[in-house]
C-alpha cells in the first residue's frame, strides 16, 4: 500500500511516500520512499523544492505564481529522474492530508468528499494561514485522479477528549453553541509522542501523567491522563497559549479593545499584529527565529534577552497550570524544531521544576540522543525529548482507515 502524505503550512509544503504491507508488524517508523519538501518563503519570486529518495538529493526553484502547478513539480519527482520510486502517479493507493481545523464536525481521520472541503473552506476564517494550503494539496490531486481516496486527518480530532469545563470559554453560552470553544491544535503531533513516551518507558499509557510541549515557530502544550487528552494550551484558533515565534499568545483580550478606541485599529490590523509581529519578533524587534534571538543575547542585546525570558516564563507557566488537573506529573516530553534541538530551552524550562523532584541530566541535554530520557536516574519526573513524526502518524491513520471497510485498487 503506497500512502502519500500531504503536509501543508502557510509557508511550506512537506511530503512524504510509505510503502507499508503489514503495519503492526512496524515497530518504529520507517524511513519514507521519498520525500519532498516547498519552502515558499525563499524570495518573492520562487519557491524552493527540495526532494530525497533512493540516497539521492535534488533542488528545484518554482514559480509563485501557482502553487498548484508548484505541488504537481513536486509530485512528478516520484514517477522522474533520479528521485523515481514508481511508475505512475496514479499508482498512489491513498492520500492523507494534515488539515489544521476540523471544528466542531469531524473528530477522526475522514474520507474527502465534497461536504469535508467545503467545511474545511468555511473553517479558513478561523485558519486563514492553513486551511487555503490543504485546499490547494486536495485539488492537486484530483486533477491526476479523482479516483485516489484522499483522507483528512485533522489536527483538532486528538482534542475532542478535553472536558467541557476545559473546553467552553466564560463568555454567553449561545457562543459556544455556535462553535466558539477551545479546539486546540498540533494534535496530530501531541499524539504521537504521548504514543511514543510509552513505548521507550515500556508503560501503558493510559496509566502516565504527561505534558507534551510540542516547540517550533508555533508553540503548543498538552496534558495528557489516562491516554487521553485533558487540556491545551492553544485554543479557539493558534493564537491562543505561550509566546510564540511572531504570536502572541494569550494576553489580555482589553488590549484588543483599547487598539481599536486608541489607534482606530481594525479587525484585520489586530490579527497581523497578533499573529505576525508579536512573539519573539514582537519583543525582541529582531527575528521569530530563536536561533537568531540566543545569538544575539550572546551578543549582550538585553531586548533579545527580555524576549527570550518571557518565552521561557510562559512555558513554565502553561506547563505549572496543567499539574493540578494532571494530579501531577511522570513524564515532561519535548518535541518539534526547537523542543527538539534546544538544549537551553529544554534547560531552562526545567529548572524551576525542582519542587516536583524534576532533575535534568546536563550532560544528557546537551549530548543529546532523539527519544531518549534526559532525566538523572534520581529524577522523579521522566524528561523525553522525542522527533515528532506527523508524517508517519497520518500515514498510520490512512492505513488504518483504508483497511476498516474501504476498497482500495
Amino acid at each position: 500500500m503506497k500512502i502519500l502524505v500531504l503536509n501543508a503550512g502557510s509557508s511550506s509544503q512537506k511530503s512524504s511516500l510509505y510503502d507499508i504491507n503489514v503495519l503492526k508488524n512496524i515497530i518504529f517508523p520507517p524511513q519514507p520512499l521519498w520525500e519532498a519538501m516547498i519552502d515558499w518563503t525563499v524570495n518573492s519570486n520562487y519557491g524552493l523544492l527540495k526532494v530525497e529518495a533512493k540516497g539521492v538529493k535534488i533542488t528545484l526553484e518554482l514559480p509563485m505564481n501557482n502553487r498548484q502547478t508548484g505541488i504537481k513539480t513536486m509530485l512528478n519527482t516520484m514517477i522522474e529522474g533520479e528521485t523515481k520510486v514508481m511508475e505512475q502517479l496514479t499508482d498512489i493507493t491513498v492520500v492523507g492530508h494534515r488539515v489544521v481545523h476540523g471544528g466542531k464536525k469531524y473528530y477522526q481521520a475522514t474520507f474527502v468528499t465534497e461536504e469535508v472541503k467545503a467545511t474545511i473552506k468555511e473553517l479558513i476564517l478561523l485558519a486563514p494561514n492553513h486551511n487555503p494550503s490543504h485546499l490547494e494539496g486536495i485539488e492537486s490531486i484530483e486533477k491526476i485522479d479523482k479516483e485516489i481516496p484522499q483522507i483528512a486527518v485533522f489536527d483538532t480530532a486528538f482534542y475532542s477528549t478535553i472536558p467541557d469545563y476545559a473546553k467552553i470559554y466564560p463568555i454567553p453560552y449561545q457562543y459556544y453553541q455556535e462553535g466558539i470553544q477551545r479546539y486546540g491544535f498540533h494534535g496530530i503531533s501531541h499524539q504521537y509522542v504521548s504514543q511514543r513516551t510509552a513505548e521507550i518507558l515500556d508503560k501503558p499509557l493510559n496509566s502516565l501523567k504527561i505534558i507534551t510541549c510540542h516547540l517550533g515557530n508555533g508553540c503548543s502544550i498538552t496534558a495528557i491522563k489516562d491516554g487521553v487528552s485533558i487540556n491545551t494550551s492553544m485554543g479557539f484558533t493558534p493564537l491562543e497559549g505561550v509566546m510564540m515565534g511572531s504570536r502572541s499568545g494569550s494576553i489580555d483580550p482589553a488590549i484588543l479593545t483599547y487598539f481599536m478606541r486608541k489607534y482606530g485599529y481594525d479587525g484585520d490590523k489586530i490579527d497581523e499584529i497578533l499573529n505576525k509581529k508579536s512573539g519573539l519578533l514582537g519583543v525582541s524587534g529582531i527575528s521569530a527565529d530563536l536561533r537568531t534571538i540566543l545569538q544575539k543575547i550572546e551578543e549582550g542585546n538585553t531586548q533579545a534577552k527580555l524576549a527570550f525570558d518571557i518565552y521561557i516564563h510562559r512555558l513554565q507557566e502553561v506547563i505549572s497550570s496543567f499539574l493540578p488537573s494532571l494530579g501531577g506529573l511522570d513524564v515532561l516530553v519535548f518535541t518539534a524544531g526547537v523542543g527538539e534541538n534546544s538544549s537551553i530551552v529544554r534547560e531552562k524550562v526545567c529548572e524551576k521544576f525542582g519542587f516536583l523532584a524534576m532533575k535534568l541530566d546536563k550532560e544528557k541535554n546537551l549530548n543529546l540522543s532523539i527519544d531518549t530520557n534526559i532525566a538523572t536516574d534520581d529524577s522523579n519526573v521522566k524528561i523525553l525529548v522525542i522527533h515528532t513524526q506527523e508524517d508517519w502518524a497520518i500515514a498510520k491513520q490512512c492505513y488504518n482507515l483504508i483497511n476498516n471497510g474501504c476498497d482500495v485498487k
